[in-house]
Formats: C-alpha cells, structure tokens, sequence
C-alpha cells in the first residue's frame, strides 16, 4: 500500500516525530480478475506510523477532510475510491462532500444496521453513491443492506473456507460484487476466484513466494545485465548503449520516455548515442533504469510497476535527510519489486547486480541504517492491511 504524505510540513527522517501539519493517507489497490486496477480503499493514518491507532469517527472526519482537500480524482486517478465509513458519518450523512460518481461507502463491521442507517444508506444510494459492507459476516439484521450493496467484502484471513461457503450459499442471487480482501498469496487469488470474487485486495501479487525455485527467463536476464551496466562507475558509455540497442523493445521505451515532456527535449532525439549527448551520464543513467525497469514488470500488474516508481522516489527525496546516497535510495527503492516483477527469489536476482554489501543485505531483508527508509515504507504497505 502506498503512503502519501500531503504537503504541510517538511518531512523527516523515518522515527522522526513528524509535523503536525503533515496529512497522510494510506491507500491500497484493488484489482480485478485480469490483475489490472480497479480502484483504491483510502486509509487515515495520523502519521507515519504503519497501522491505524485512534478514534474511527475521527478517521472519518479526517479522511473525508482530505479527500475534499487534495481531490480524491488525484489519490485514485479518477478510478472508484472506497472510503471507510462510521454509522454517524452515513447518518449524518457528512459523506454528501464526497464526488457520488466514483466513491463507494464501506460500511464498517462495527455500524448497526438501525433503521435510521438504513435509511440514510438508501438515500446516499439515490444520490449515486455505491455502498459495500466490509469484512462481510452474515447476520438477519444485515439483510436491508445486503440488498442495496453494491459490493460485499470478505476477510480472507478471518472468514475459512467452509464459513465463507456457507455466507456465499446465503448471497445467492444477490446482484452485490464480490471482493475478497486480504488476499496474500497467490494461492489465495486461485481460490478466491474459484469461489467467485472478482476483485482483489491484497498482497498476494506482491509475493511470489510460491515461486522461490523459478529461474529467471534469459531474456529477463539480459536486462538485468543492463541494470549491471548502469550501476557502474563511471559508466562506460559505449557498451550502455550497445546493451540497450540490441533490445528493440527497450529502446523504443528509451526513446519514448526521452522524449516524452517530463525531458523537455528541445528537438526530437532518434537514438541512444543522441540520447546519451543530450541528457548527460546521470539523466541517461535514471531514464535508462526506468525504461528497463519498465520492460521487465511487462506481463505482470501495472500497479506493481507504480509502486516500484513510488518506493524509488520517496528513498531519493528522504535519503539526504537520513544521510543515505539519494541514488543508492532510488535504485533500492525500485529493485525492492524486482521480486514481484520477474516471480523469482530477491536472493538469485541480486546475484547478477554489483551492489554494495550493505544494499544487497538491504534487499534481503536484513536490518541496516541502509534499510531504513524501504523498512519504513514497506510497514506502511502491510500495515494498511489493519484498516479501522
């Protein structure tokens, strides 16, 4: 799950108590059957600490505050946003800030299903919201609102398979989108689609752990090569570019993002050599990991790939605050999904990246001040899976 800090406030370094003035929210995807995004459940979090603590009204309130403030269009790139909600925030109906046409209310396991929620809930409905109960357990008080939901969730650490067939026999017939949340392996997935949820929430294309003995494919392996190529120092500017030009796929991903806005370039650059004039050994470098980077996620979950940009940037921009190189942050940051991205084990994919021994223990997972930041992030992540 991705961490967003809102602007306010300087932020420090990780186990540095933060600004007050510092906004954060937790948000974490939800993919539907082809892996792809379907929207994201948004999560308060008081500050950058990995799991919700406190008051839910007040998450609510905040949360609802946030989205407002910064557009819940830019924290979910305008695809469905699930919001955590109280019975006094349905009944109140505080939500009415919300945009209708993209929010879905998750009615938490915690709310009684009163006859004044109930009523609040059809009228939200009648205004276009969605609703969805969250960490679905079937009781008769619940029926009002088993009809009108338009999304049921299920735990799928704390529902079993037996409990869950008994509920799904239950919700036969009703029209409400399945969702399984949770999800941590891929086995998980395989059995969650076999029992008929079409979206997914979890870590479970985040682990590959069912794939530890999976040899990386030989042409994964050639961009890995390049990825050795660009660590070095100095980089040898003429076998970069060789590397890169045996790979046609690549190279076209080079040129786009060369010449894509985020360069500026003043005229079009048609190939690597130009490329590597125009944007000099350290843009070169950075534009270059990304394409491969890039290459090497294809075939697997877009949001994979995002999180490896989100990850990499966030180390480079906390690094100097830490005492960390910003560019060992960044490239730390991105290859912590190189897991995720080729299914094979952190500890064969490393083997072929000359990196420091620290980084390499980093990437393994062991405690350093090198880990810091990736450790912080990665908390974050896993700790969102707590919810309110």
């Amino acid at each position: 799950m991705a961490t967003i800090a809102f602007p306010g406030s300087n932020q420090g370094c990780a186990g540095v108590d933060p600004d007050s003035a510092l906004r954060y929210v937790a948000r974490q995807p939800i993919l539907d059957l082809q892996g792809k995004v379907y929207g994201y459940e948004l999560l308060f979090r008081s500050g950058p600490e990995t799991i919700f603590r406190g008051d839910s009204e007040f998450a609510t309130r905040t949360m609802i505050d946030n989205t407002v403030l910064f557009g819940i269009e830019k924290l979910t790139g305008s695809l469905p946003a699930f919001v955590n909600c109280t019975g006094e925030a349905l009944i109140r109906e505080q939500v009415g800030l919300l945009p209708p046409g993209i929010t879905v209310l998750e009615i938490l396991e915690t709310v009684e299903p009163v006859p004044e929620l109930i009523q609040a809930c059809r009228h939200l409905k009648s205004l276009g919201f969605r609703l969805a109960l969250d960490d679905f357990v079937w009781k008769p008080s619940l029926e009002p609102l088993i009809r009108i939901a338009d999304y049921i969730k299920f735990d799928f650490i704390l529902s079993g398979e037996i409990e869950r067939r008994k509920m799904l026999a239950r919700l036969k017939g009703i029209p409400a989108v399945l969702l399984a949340e949770k999800v941590e392996t891929q086995l998980d997935y395989q059995r969650a689609s076999a029992e008929g949820f079409t979206l997914f929430q979890g870590y479970y294309f985040c682990r590959p752990t069912l794939l530890t003995r999976r040899k990386v494919p030989a042409n994964q392996m050639s961009h890995i090569e390049m990825l050795r190529l660009l660590q070095e120092t100095p980089l040898d500017l003429r076998r970069a570019s060789e590397a890169v030009k045996r790979d046609a796929a690549l190279t076209y991903r080079l040129l786009r993002l060369v010449n894509s806005p985020a360069c500026a370039m003043r005229q079009e650059v048609r190939s690597i050599s130009a490329a590597l004039m125009a944007l000099g050994e350290d843009v070169f470098r950075r534009i270059a990991t990304l394409a491969i980077t890039s290459e090497l996620n294809s075939g697997q979950p877009a949001e994979i790939l995002r999180m490896a940009f989100v990850r990499a940037r966030f180390c480079e921009l906390a690094a100097a605050s830490c005492g960390l190189n910003t560019l060992e942050q960044y490239l730390m940051g991105m290859f912590s999904m190189l897991p995720a991205m080729l299914r094979a084990p952190m500890e064969e994919i490393l083997s072929a990246l000359p990196l420091r021994t620290e980084i390499r223990c980093a990437l393994l997972g062991e405690p350093n001040p090198e880990r810091t930041l990736l450790a912080w992030l990665e908390g974050n992540e896993q700790g969102g899976l707590a919810g309110l």
